[in-house]
């Protein structure tokens, strides 16, 4: 589970889900005295409004932080949470309409008259809208899908072909040879996949072109080289990748196990 790939939307998702745990504890309806219920007294309105609020929300960061979220009756782990935070919403806005709901026995504490919504229902209808707001607009707006959590700057580009200071793929990290391998240079090295064979001609990168590091703000795919629509690997944020060429608009990055592939989006990448 990979926490820098969440989002400023899953954020939000948190936040919300905090919110909505806390409105669950509250009084359901106005009034004072000590007989005033809250959702924990109402096993219905509890699991339809709060605690479905808050399995979105867990379903909804669970699948952003996995790299390959499991399928539930064929719906992926997400498209569940966003739907349990769409129906906890959706809950909230008819039950604070019709606060009294299931708890009809309780109308003679208040006069015979219907109650007002208390501080549980007002703030859980907040939090449920802002919930299933944030959970459905994250992937669509550029400001929600920037990364949570920044990284780490990278040390100096190093070129291409070179082992990092820190170890390969991690700038910064204590110096260690990748796998166990020899390094560029020692006698009995074999190539990283992708890379260019002895005696093979490697493609003439752009003649201003320096190899740096990057990190990339959303989940990207990484095509290969030639031109297969499938891709070989995603580029996940908070993690540092090497560019190694320039095609036009697109780079050629270099993952962690030496894999080399094309990265056609370039927006908004954060450079090393």
């Amino acid at each position: 589970m990979n926490i820098r790939s969440l989002t400023r939307g899953d954020g939000v998702v948190i936040g919300a889900a905090v919110l909505l745990f806390i409105a669950s504890f509250l009084a359901t309806f106005g009034g004072d005295g000590d007989d005033i219920p809250n959702a924990w007294d109402d096993l219905g309105l509890l699991m339809s409004m709060y605690v479905a609020g808050i399995a979105g929300a867990a379903l909804v960061v669970v699948a952003r932080a996995l790299p390959q979220p499991p399928k539930v009756a064929g719906l992926d782990l997400g498209q569940l949470g966003v739907a349990l935070t769409i129906f906890a919403a959706w809950t909230s806005f008819w039950t604070i309409i019709d606060p009294l709901g299931a708890f009809d026995d309780l109308l003679s504490t208040f006069g015979g008259e219907e109650p007002d919504s208390g501080a549980g229902l007002i703030l859980g209808l907040i939090a449920a809208l802002l919930l299933a707001a944030a959970a459905v607009a994250t992937p669509l707006v550029p400001a929600l899908k920037g990364a949570l959590i920044p990284p780490a700057r990278p040390a100096a580009p190093q070129p291409y072909g070179a082992q990092p200071p820190g170890g390969y793929g991690y700038p910064g990290a204590q110096q260690a040879s990748f796998g166990g391998q020899p390094q560029p240079g020692q006698p009995g090295q074999q190539p990283f996949p992708g890379q260019p064979q002895p005696g093979q001609p490697a493609p003439a990168p752009a003649a201003d072109f320096s190899p740096f590091w990057f990190a990339v703000p959303a989940p990207r795919p990484l095509f290969p080289e030639d031109g297969s629509p499938t891709p070989i690997a995603e580029l996940a944020p908070g993690t540092w990748y090497l560019a190694v060429e320039q095609r036009g608009p697109a780079l050629v990055a270099q993952t962690q196990d030496g894999r080399r592939g094309v990265l056609q989006d370039t927006s908004d990448i954060q450079r090393g």
